[in-house]
């Protein structure tokens, strides 16, 4: 269902506590006084998601695989011998809105935070979630900001930024890059990616050389300043950070500037939704890295289809992250045998692939919790759709 943007924050806290209680109405419907004194709380999961706002296309296919993973573990029992719960937070995308549903979300007693699709509204939330101790499995945001508070609480699925950023600039030498330029949307994310990137292209003697970086402003119409600066720079190719709103308006600015060169695209703008916002001869020349996505991950196949099956729509990106945090937090609940948050933050901490597998990626982490070895795949525009590069 399509959450309107008009609702605000105000109406978006609203809109969290109303999922909290359809979800609480319907599991105590048609129980008795006595049955309801009786019934033990559920385990809750929280996540913060974009429902609302140019994110939503991403936030809304990544509630319904946490909605799948609670309802297999439920299925099968659910953990500790209580049902398993997931709560929604939207965050729009927005700081402002993740502090107000994160501190949403502490209210409702949860146990494991499970979300962050986006690293702008998930860095504010951190403090939020490490006051009230709750540990946070973060599934597709990446920022190195996300790591900077030293916190033993924080998992991250998605890899981070400084990876991502070896990986584009390994992109560049595979493609023959001479000069690029880097553009970021100044997020978290973006800036954060941005600038390892240009750092990586100085130290790393693959024939690329950064011919200075650009910012666009979100929610502007066009970006003709910032076009203006690439041609005349005689880049060859455009590296942009953000996320995929801005990037298809800077695409068909580039192309109708008759700029012929390659864009590559951060994890956040290759979203199948972007191509539907561009020309099939805007995408020529067009390279996107990507965290892992169902369609190009033979082990996702069988769970692919049970999504499709279930919701009638490709799994689209983060989907499979969110799902695994999901599976991973009730996983080391019962691992921990307790609800007591610091037992389950350890139980996450000493995750081995014998414990669990992801679809994902490996199921360990490092001391700073992060993935080991975590994969970007690199990803190029073809008739419409995103396939998997041979480079």
């Amino acid at each position: 269902m399509k959450i309107p943007g008009v609702f605000g924050r105000a109406g978006r806290r609203l809109l969290a506590a109303g999922a909290v209680l359809a979800v609480t109405t319907g599991a105590l419907a048609g129980c008795t006084k006595s049955d309801k004194q009786d019934e033990v709380p559920p385990v809750r999961l929280g996540a913060l998601l974009p429902l609302s706002g140019y994110f939503a296309p991403t936030g809304r296919p990544m509630a319904d695989a946490y909605n799948m993973a609670v309802k297999e573990a439920n299925e099968a029992g659910g953990v500790l011998g209580r049902r398993v719960e997931i709560v929604f937070g939207d965050d729009a995308c927005d700081p402002g809105a993740a502090v107000a549903s994160a501190n949403e979300l502490v209210s409702k007693d949860i146990v494991v935070s499970v979300g962050g699709g986006c690293s702008v509204a998930a860095v504010p939330s951190l403090k939020i979630f490490r006051a009230a101790e709750i540990p946070m499995i973060i599934p597709a945001a990446n920022s190195t900001d996300l790591l900077a508070p030293g916190y033993d609480s924080v998992f991250l699925l998605a890899g981070t930024t400084r990876l991502e950023a070896k990986r584009s600039v390994e992109v560049m030498g595979k493609l023959g890059v001479r000069r690029v330029a880097v553009v970021d949307d100044g997020t978290s994310f973006s800036d954060t990616l941005a600038a390892e990137t240009t750092t990586f292209v100085k130290e790393i003697d693959n024939g690329a050389t950064p011919t200075g970086r650009q910012r666009v402003s979100q929610g502007a119409t066009s970006y003709p300043r910032v076009v203006a600066t690439v041609l005349q720079q005689r880049a060859d190719m455009v590296f942009y950070t953000g996320y995929y709103a801005e990037a298809a308006k800077l695409i068909r600015d580039l192309r109708a500037a008759h700029y012929t060169g390659t864009i590559l695209l951060a994890d956040a703008g290759t979203d199948p939704a972007l191509l539907s916002q561009i020309t099939p001869a805007e995408a020529e020349g067009l390279y996107g890295l990507s965290l892992p996505v169902a369609q190009f991950m033979p082990q996702a196949a069988a769970w692919a289809a049970k999504y499709r099956a279930a919701y009638g729509r490709e799994p689209g990106p983060f989907t499979m992250q969110a799902y695994d945090a999901a599976r991973l937090a009730i996983n080391a609940i019962g691992r921990a045998g307790t609800l007591d948050r610091d037992a389950v933050r350890k139980a996450i901490a000493d995750t081995k692939p014998g414990d669990i597998q992801l679809l994902s990626g490996p199921s360990e982490f490092q001391r700073d919790g992060t993935q080991v070895n975590p994969t970007f795949l690199l990803l190029r525009a073809q008739h419409g759709a995103f396939v998997l590069s041979d480079l």
